[in-house]
């Protein structure tokens, strides 16, 4: 009966309110109650003494008694250990994996193993510990994250301040400013897509094990369009190859199905791009691509790269395509038509609206733009890094 008792208010009690109670059940029982309490909860012989000895103390005295007694109970490791403290940040600081004097050179750092480096070093402590420690001193787990850009352009901060400065201008003066870029290719079928959505438990929808392309679906090649000024996306997902044709091609379908409502007093067109893929700086057939969609739309197109290893800093990347990927997050992008619904689905509380739509056509590859094709390009380059900031004008004749 006492175990009974004990095993249902256990986990109701704190420390001090079990030796009480087990000191209770021990005096009810009187003579041989301690050993037989002992043996049916664990509570300590020590501990139900001094229980007992409590509840005398109360009853002649009438005091509320601590839980414990100020400077009671076990000393923390860093107090009885102060050196163990250095000891464990010598041994996850960053530098300690190429440390050729580290016991822990070529390991992760898990807590059993930092236990076992720092007993080796002759510092008696847990794992359990070296994980409470850890905390103490600012420590905890974390993941890698991408922040990383590899070696910077001199002038990176100053493009960006020269981009900024040229949008502000044309939004303004009321002329569009668009920011493109490719999003992620996507394989198109029964895969496993990162993220999780409400399903009834147990009942995971069920994807292929091995991400192979399929020959029939292949992949989707999705390019956004947003358009700054109103929070706008359009995105088309291409199901052929993604190249400076699509890339305009996608800037063109854009422009007829809403920049040309959107903008009907508009003299040019302002795009910020990244530097590199399909629209990058260095890609003829871009150029010669807007050359075309210049004279077609009799607008002045100007463009401004970012600087190399600065594609996140786009703004279709924090505006429009991180919200698509938190939209299908978790679902299987079983066909294009799929991808194109959620693309047009995706809403954020700021008012974000996209618009999709499937294209189809195929692009050749490995188009060379030949010098007198690229020199007949009516491009007019800025004195600030003409090669990352330039003007292709419509040609008049």
């Amino acid at each position: 009966m006492i175990k009974a008792r004990y095993d249902i208010l256990e986990r109701y009690l704190n420390e001090r309110q079990r030796r009480l109670y087990a000191a209770v059940e021990a005096k009810v029982l009187g003579h041989g109650g301690i050993k037989r309490v002992w043996k049916a909860t664990g509570v300590a012989r020590c501990s139900i003494l001094a229980g007992l000895k409590e509840l005398k103390r109360e009853a002649q005295e009438g005091e509320v008694v601590r839980v414990r007694r100020a400077g009671a109970g076990r000393k923390k490791v860093i107090e009885q250990d102060p050196g163990v403290r250095e000891a464990l940040d010598r041994l996850v600081r960053p530098v300690t994996r190429g440390d050729p004097e580290s016991l822990l050179r070529w390991t992760c750092k898990s807590l059993t193993q930092l236990a076992r480096a720092l007993n080796a070093q002759g510092h008696a402590i847990s794992h359990t510990s070296v994980g409470g420690v850890l905390k103490e001193m600012g420590y905890s787990l974390q993941g890698n994250r991408k922040t990383l850009e590899g070696t910077s352009h001199p002038d990176r901060d100053a493009q960006f301040e020269y981009i900024n400065k040229k949008a502000e201008a044309a939004l303004i003066a009321g002329q569009p400013v668009i920011s493109v870029d490719t999003k992620k290719k996507e394989l198109v079928g029964q895969y496993k897509n990162a993220g999780k959505e409400w399903r009834p438990e147990g009942e995971p929808e069920k994807v292929k094990v091995y991400d192979f392309v399929d020959e029939k679906l292949g992949r989707a090649n999705p390019y956004g369009v947003y358009d700054l000024a109103n929070n706008i996306g359009w995105v088309s997902v291409g199901t052929d190859h993604d190249t400076a044709s699509f890339a305009v091609s996608t800037i063109r379908q854009w422009w007829s199905a809403m920049g040309k409502a959107t903008y009907p007093e508009a003299k040019e067109l302002m795009i910020m791009a990244d530097g590199g893929g399909s629209n990058g700086s260095r890609v003829r057939l871009w150029k010669l691509e807007l050359q075309r969609l210049a004279d077609e739309l009799k607008l002045t197109i100007r463009v401004s790269h970012f600087p190399p290893g600065t594609s996140k800093w786009s703004k279709i990347e924090h505006r429009l395509f991180s919200h698509i990927s938190m939209n299908w997050r978790g679902q299987p992008l079983v066909s294009h038509e799929v991808i194109v619904n959620l693309i047009a689905a995706t809403t954020t509380n700021k008012g974000l609206k996209v618009h999709a739509g499937l294209d189809s056509n195929l692009y050749q590859t490995g188009i060379k733009v030949t010098d007198r094709e690229f020199s007949a390009i009516n491009l007019v380059r800025d004195d600030f890094h003409g090669e990352w900031n330039y003007a292709i004008n419509p040609n008049t004749d």
